[in-house]
């Protein structure tokens, strides 16, 4: 192969690479703007949700099963550790 082949390959390989980034990036956009139903997420799901981790997770799947869905943000708070200042933070980001 050339020196010039190489060059250009390169810069076709670069530009199709370059095209595809916007793609990917709206798609994990996408993913990340859309709400997790607090009522059918399971464990690994609610833990990547901003201020809850695995802990909370489990433990908001625990009390769900024992006391039945969640109707609104406000009643994550009865899970030990989800005070208000998380139930705001979380109030764009699920649906019930």
């Amino acid at each position: 192969m050339t020196h010039a082949f190489k060059t250009r390959l390169s810069c076709l390989l670069l530009t199709m690479l370059l095209g595809l980034a916007p793609l990917v990036a709206s798609q994990a956009l996408a993913q990340e703007m859309s709400p997790i139903d607090i009522n059918a997420a399971d464990a690994a799901m609610l833990a990547e949700l901003p201020g809850i981790g695995p802990t909370k997770a489990a433990a908001i799947v625990e009390d769900r099963e024992a006391n039945g869905p969640y109707e609104n943000a406000e009643d994550l708070t009865r899970v030990s550790g989800i005070g208000e200042v998380t139930v705001e933070g979380l109030a764009d980001q699920v649906t019930f």
